[in-house]
């Protein structure tokens, strides 16, 4: 009998395959860490949970209460993974602090917002997006509040894997209402509230995009289109720096720290024009002492808002913390509240142990998972500096200040994409604009020495930019004289071609995620809810 012996491996080979499978090892060993150390946390949170529903007198509804507890700390880590790019994001793209400093930087200031101003007090069903008396039940409140949990995290952390940054507001509220419909029906939903979700997918982005283009392009115009960059960044960046003073503390007293003091907007408004003051006063003998050492370019100017940002980012992670840990910890801290009281109340205590979950998760979650979704927040939608990095905290601030002050809903994750991609398109228009400018001065230069269409091409650079439009103006003028029809010293064709600066492939998957993030997660609230009520009936 005849057997067929395969041949050997070559030893090049073999060896080729064995240091291949190595280098698998060596990256996949880093993720199965963090993922051991994320799956620890989530345990060690139903653990604690266990024992203490056990030995506080409610060990009928331990069980119910340390799965909550697994599926608050799984949903905080992804919050804490996907939402904080938000804030980091830009600053780390423009490369005013390295990708391990923000993390750090911001996993300190989550936790302390979440921890220090996250409230005592929340509403036990969720923005009013389902009615109470669809819930009256204790047993029907606790699996939909425990579906909306586990199908929100499930889809952020979905998304977090595909590096989409989505909203997490959005993600619960689209668990609550799954939940709910499939509790009680269509009827149980307050519609107006999920209309006024869906308007701010238009507003959110397209706010953030306006208000972020606008600074951008005040910033351009009147200090780096200036040939003298360092006298106008000396007269212009402080109150950039003030302007940003004023609008970070105007929200972070309204936001950040609203559970602690219920300030209203001009009582905000006012405490911090008096420390943007002082900023600008600060800001001003600082810059005067470093412009001697800068070059006379926008790189500058980079230079100058470095600073600023990373305060800016610090203080918007902060006000995240405070914020945001409610979408992990609202529905746990409700569920805890009706499996421990006889009735539900509208509003429950959050226990001090709910609350440290939540900022626990929310700073883990960014230190193990964060990198995927500030890389594309930061970098790969467009290409940013501390300028355009700048514009975005801006835009993020006052877009949520005046939504809030007008009743607009709005999405902070929206408004912070909406501003990087108006940045972006601004960018794109400017060059495009500048390309036919060119264009035309070569046109116009039809006939003439190719040499003294550049020297004016130079010369219109080098000059103010309120100078620059009578300059072209006046080169029409005497081209109209000539009347000079042959040859030119360049090619039109390109004005019309501008380099795309925005990632429109990236930008179509964001904006398909935010678009699918409240149904999906409501199916898959109502297929969790379905689920649970059938193991307990």
């Amino acid at each position: 009998m005849r057997t067929h012996v395969s041949p050997a491996l070559p030893e090049s080979g073999y060896m080729a395959s064995l240091a291949k499978a190595r280098s698998d090892l060596r990256d996949l060993a880093p993720f199965l860490g963090r993922l051991f150390i994320a799956m620890s946390f989530v345990v060690a949170a139903m653990a604690y949970a266990l024992v203490r529903a056990q030995n506080g007198g409610n060990p009928e509804f331990a069980l119910w209460i340390a799965t909550a507890a697994g599926f608050g700390a799984y949903m905080a880590l992804n919050i804490g993974a996907n939402d904080v790019a938000n804030n980091i994001g830009p600053v780390v793209g423009a490369r005013v602090i390295p990708l391990a400093g923000a993390l750090i930087m911001a996993a300190v200031f989550e936790f302390g917002g979440a921890l220090i101003a996250g409230g005592q007090v929340i509403s036990t069903v969720r923005g009013g997006i389902v009615m109470p008396e669809a819930l009256a039940d204790r047993n029907v409140y606790v699996w939909v509040m425990m579906a909306a949990l586990l199908a929100a995290a499930l889809w952020l952390n979905l998304a977090t894997v595909f590096g989409a940054p989505v909203s997490t507001t959005h993600s619960i509220v689209g668990g609550v209402m799954g939940g709910g419909i499939a509790a009680a029906g269509l009827s149980a939903v307050d519609w107006s509230v999920m209309a006024n979700i869906a308007a701010s997918w238009i507003i959110s982005p397209l706010l953030g995009g306006l208000f972020a283009a606008l600074f951008l392009y005040a910033i351009k115009r009147f200090v780096t289109y200036e040939p003298q960059v360092l006298k106008a960044a000396q007269r212009i960046v402080p109150l950039l720096v003030a302007a940003m003073t004023w609008s970070f503390g105007t929200y972070l007293i309204l936001k950040g720290f609203k559970k602690v003091w219920s300030a209203s907007l001009l009582e905000a408004t006012m405490a911090s024009a008096l420390i943007a003051l002082v900023a600008w006063a600060v800001s001003r003998f600082l810059i005067a002492r470093r412009l001697p050492k800068l070059q006379n370019d926008k790189s500058a100017v980079n230079q100058l808002l470095a600073l600023p940002l990373i305060f800016s980012a610090a203080l918007l992670s902060f006000a995240h913390g405070s914020n945001d840990v409610a979408n992990a910890i609202g529905p746990l801290a409700g569920i805890y509240d009706v499996l421990t009281n006889d009735a539900m109340q509208e509003k429950a205590i959050i226990p001090f142990w709910v609350m440290g979950l939540g900022a626990t998760g929310l700073a883990i979650g960014l230190l193990l998972f964060g990198p995927r979704v500030i890389q594309t927040v930061g970098g790969e939608l467009t290409r940013l500096d501390a300028m355009r990095a700048y514009c975005i905290a801006m835009a993020a601030t006052i877009t949520v200040i005046t939504a809030s002050q007008l009743g607009l809903p709005v999405s902070t994750t929206h408004v912070t994409v909406g501003a990087v991609l108006g940045v972006g398109f601004l960018r794109e228009w400017l060059k495009r604009r500048y390309a036919r400018i060119v264009s035309d001065i070569r046109t116009l230069h039809a006939g003439r020495d190719e040499a003294e269409c550049d020297a004016f091409i130079a010369r219109l650079q080098a000059s103010p930019f309120a100078q620059r439009k009578a300059m072209i103006d006046g080169l029409r003028r005497e081209h109209a004289k000539r009347l000079a029809d042959t040859g030119v010293c360049g090619s039109a064709a390109a004005a019309e071609r501008g380099e795309a600066l925005v990632n429109r492939a990236l930008m179509t998957k964001v904006l398909s995620a935010w678009i699918i993030t409240v149904p999906l997660t409501a199916l898959i609230s109502a297929v969790i809810y379905f689920t649970l009520r059938g193991i307990m009936l």
